[in-house]
């Protein structure tokens, strides 16, 4: 996420403040509707204790087509296997972004 978080900063508007908020995406107003899937959908593939269902999906073919949702889906896998890959191999983090906390099951 390092990097992503960086180019973040150079191509969305209100980058910056996104980035700061970012752990807080849930009760910032900075995230569109579409922005707020998306870090759903990623949490959701991320924890392990958590599915993704029919309902998210659909919610997000609101949003996004299916190519892109196959590219989201994509980006989210390989960030996952860099946290497995980089951390036995001593590939620190880059200091980039910042690492939350993980939120509360809902």
């Amino acid at each position: 996420m390092d990097i992503n978080s960086s180019r973040v900063l150079e191509t969305t508007e209100g980058g910056l403040e996104k980035l700061a908020e970012v752990t807080e995406w849930r009760d910032s107003k900075l995230f569109s509707e579409a922005e707020r899937l998306a870090l759903e959908y990623a949490e959701r593939i991320t924890y392990t204790d958590r599915k993704v269902d029919d309902a998210l999906i659909d919610k997000l073919k609101q949003h996004y087509s299916d190519a892109q949702i196959v590219e989201m889906t994509a980006a989210i896998a390989m960030e996952n296997f860099r946290s497995k890959f980089n951390p036995p191999l001593g590939i620190e983090a880059q200091g980039f972004c910042m690492i939350p906390a993980k939120p509360k099951a809902t």
